[in-house]
């Protein structure tokens, strides 16, 4: 039997249901717990661009689905086998792994072999709680293992970090993704050292984190490139020693007239285009990381053999247990100030908050249930 208090039978959810479609707020089922399941009553969840793309033709094979995947809130039931927190813990949700093959084993769970399995659904490599519609159809609710655009969400123990109770939780559910994979991009990945320069293309959420992560770092030159001239404004205001229109004819000129190489790039807009410029940006030995890709990418083989490298990141090659405090202590002292770029709306207010993304107009929507 799984510990229980006031199990709701039914969560309210918003639900993708067709291409293009705006979010349904509905009704839906839930069924008992399964031994490892957490349900977590959502206090805030965040708004990624990653939940917005499923919109299109690539969602179509999840949908009907309930998207979001950066929730935070209270644990109101657990499943038999669970140790890792009791009813009543905060906790921030990131992505799920399953602790048991050998990269979760070699404390790589980002790259967990069921990683596709669990964070995509239908999560079938485990015993897990459904939802289903009141047409008795069943609902897609295993985004990055936790569905979190609901008032109920059903995660697991091992992508659950219980946190402090005097911390504003409605808050923290981005910790758990984008502001991990910038940051974790910068600290984990491209492993910046102090003095060495930096640039990230794209001052979204996930750039704006990187910013901060790499002054954290000590890096000397901090460069922001952005369209948007009220995003480069907010990259100078979190730590960016430098802001860049993306557009200028002559950014690989002023890139050069900075640094005379990049030591570390990061791209968070998965264009070819600025790939290729990030890469050619680099200093003999520099390297690019790349947090999202659309399309083929092609680069001129001289700009590898030289020294340069490109690397993928996945949330921010992070274990979220020990990057998520990390980054709340960050927040408390001051240079992590992540909640400069929050702006609530309440759930049933989420296709203005998916239009503020995507505009622009708002780099973090979290919506409270």
């Amino acid at each position: 039997m799984s510990a229980q208090v006031q199990l709701p039978s039914q969560v309210q959810a918003a639900i993708l249901r067709d291409t293009n479609e705006d979010f349904s707020l509905e009704k839906l089922e839930l069924s008992p717990l399964g031994p490892l399941d957490v349900l977590v009553r959502i206090a805030g969840v965040g708004v990624c661009h990653t939940d917005l793309v499923l919109r299109g033709p690539i969602g179509e094979p999840m949908r009907p689905i309930v998207l979001g995947h950066e929730g935070s809130g209270i644990v109101a039931a657990v499943g038999s086998q669970v140790s890792k927190v009791a009813v009543g813990d905060p906790v921030v949700m990131s992505y799920d792994s399953c602790g048991g093959c050998g990269s979760c084993r070699s404390g790589r769970p980002y790259y967990c072999a069921t990683w596709f399995d669990l964070n995509n659904g239908p999560a079938l490599s485990r015993e897990h709680a459904t939802l289903t519609d009141t047409g008795g159809r069943p609902v897609n609710h295993t985004w990055f293992g936790q569905s979190s655009f609901a008032d109920y969400s059903v995660a697991s123990q091992n992508n659950v970090v219980k946190v402090a109770s005097e911390l504003p939780l409605e808050i923290l559910g981005p910790l758990g993704c984008g502001f991990q994979t910038g940051a974790g991009a910068v600290v984990n990945v491209l492993q910046v050292r102090p003095g060495q320069s930096f640039v990230v293309f794209g001052a979204g959420a996930v750039g704006l984190a990187a910013v901060m992560a790499a002054r954290i770092c000590g890096a000397g030159a901090v460069i922001a490139v952005d369209l948007v001239e009220e995003r480069r404004e907010l990259a100078r205001e979190v730590g960016a020693t430098h802001a860049l229109d993306g557009a200028s004819p002559d950014l690989p000129d002023q890139l050069r007239r900075i640094t005379s190489g990049v030591d570390c790039a990061f791209d968070t807009t998965g264009r070819p285009a600025v790939i290729a410029t990030a890469v050619s940006a680099l200093a003999q030995g520099g390297t690019c990381a790349l947090a999202a890709l659309g399309e083929e990418l092609r680069l001129p083989a001289e700009q590898i053999v030289f020294g340069r490298r490109v690397t993928g990141v996945l949330e921010g090659d992070a274990v979220p247990d020990v990057f998520i405090p990390q980054m709340i202590e960050w927040w408390q002292a001051g240079v992590f100030p992540f909640d400069k770029l929050i702006q609530r709306f309440s759930l049933d207010r989420i296709n203005e908050a998916a239009e503020a993304s995507d505009s622009g107009r708002v780099v973090k929507p979290v919506l409270i249930p």
